[in-house]
């Protein structure tokens, strides 16, 4: 596993949030982050996905002729 080391500046009414909703899941709040950015990429895989096979598509001509 690769650790990535991410310094957040939170106004304190979402550093609040984050710590009482790890607290209700008895979690650190590390952890609820890690959660959210796991969600996070999962919801844009599918819009990185549609944009790289639209990029293909526009430049199928181009991408031929590099495979010649």
């Amino acid at each position: 596993m690769t650790e990535i080391t991410l310094h957040l500046d939170l106004d304190p009414d979402r550093h609040r949030a984050l710590t009482d909703l790890a607290d209700a899941e008895g979690r650190r709040p590390e952890d609820v982050v890690e959660a959210a950015v796991e969600a996070y990429l999962r919801a844009e895989s599918g819009l990185v996905r549609e944009r790289a096979e639209r990029l293909a598509e526009e430049h199928a001509e181009l991408l031929r002729r590099l495979g010649e």
